[in-house]
């Protein structure tokens, strides 16, 4: 247990030089307007009172946020929609690890990963790993990662220059896109691809199943790519990827920030919007028929935000080892 908590305590120092290092010597992400008091579009045909009902928890959860935020939910079953400030650019932080994975399992379609890519895949999304991502990073190569995204059509991801992948501009509505790829979509990954993906995001360390998770139902499963990064300009870009399934539920939810001066507060803005995302999508049971369920989480919840990381590790927007983030 002690050199567990000094590895990790090594990791953190690590982390917060090698974030210093990004703030003064990288150019800056795009510039981001600064949250609109917006009523997120919730759209549904079938069941068209819980899109209105989502908008309006979604809208309270967000009221005095500070912060600059992006979303997109998206459910198969019922047909609920929603998306918020959808095409702003964000840093990326970790969650283009999610990318470096699906470009890799779309690369090797039908064939069995090499030792190098697996070696590289479990220590970059179980325990976000930068320098895992380095090396898939360079093992792909630009070329390649660019054709995966115009396979899935992230059109308007632009991958970070040189090593710098943390950097890469994301949008939510590609990180939707991204989703679908590694859930219903047939056309990008094998049966088998999206069901390692998905093991991989099911089984992140204890200390990053925060953010979009938050609230996640009983029997529902949560799989998750978080990405965190202090900069010089916009503070803290904190950014949570997540896809549900189970017991009859079946949806996915991007929710990226910046603009803040902590962490933790991006990890709340997050948490206020999965809960209210867990309560009213988690309570319709397709296997039911789309009839409300009781709802029941997984364990009591604290306060969003309330278990936020207290030591914040680097996120890689430059290669900085075993740093994670």
């Amino acid at each position: 247990m002690a050199s567990s908590f000094k590895a990790r305590a090594q990791r953190a120092l690590a982390g917060g030089l090698g974030a210093v290092a990004v703030a003064t010597l990288v150019p800056l992400g795009l510039a981001q307007p600064a949250a609109a008091a917006t009523t997120p579009v919730c759209i549904s045909t079938s069941h068209p009172s819980l899109a209105a009902k989502l908008s309006r928890d979604i809208t309270s959860a967000l009221r005095g946020r500070t912060d600059t935020y992006a979303l997109d939910v998206w459910d198969p079953h019922t047909g609920v929609s929603c998306a918020l400030h959808s095409s702003y650019h964000f840093d990326s932080a970790s969650v283009v690890k999610a990318a470096i994975m699906g470009t890799v399992l779309w690369k090797e379609k039908g064939k069995y990963l090499n030792s190098y890519e697996l070696d590289n895949l479990y220590p970059m999304i179980r325990n976000s790993d930068n320098q895992a991502a380095t090396n898939l990073w360079n093992y792909l190569g630009r070329a390649e990662i660019y054709a995966f995204l115009r396979k899935v059509g992230m059109t308007h991801t632009v991958l970070g220059e040189g090593p710098y992948w943390g950097l890469t501009q994301i949008t939510a509505h590609d990180e939707m896109k991204l989703l679908d790829a590694l859930t219903d979509r047939t056309d990008v990954l094998t049966p088998n691809g999206k069901a390692f993906a998905q093991s991989l995001m099911a089984s992140v360390e204890s200390d990053q199943r925060w953010g979009t998770p938050y609230g996640t139902p009983k029997g529902v499963t949560a799989h998750v790519k978080n990405g965190w990064l202090p900069r010089a300009t916009l503070g803290w870009r904190v950014n949570s990827l997540g896809i549900f399934n189970g017991s009859g539920r079946d949806y996915r939810m991007v929710v990226l920030t910046d603009n803040q001066s902590t962490m933790e507060y991006g990890i709340t803005t997050i948490e206020r919007v999965a809960l209210q995302v867990h309560h009213d999508l988690g309570s319709i049971s397709s296997t039911a028929g789309g009839a409300p369920s009781p709802r029941a989480l997984q364990e009591p919840l604290a306060q969003p935000g309330s278990d936020a990381p207290r030591v914040a590790t680097g996120d890689g927007s430059a290669p900085y080892g075993s740093v994670k983030g």
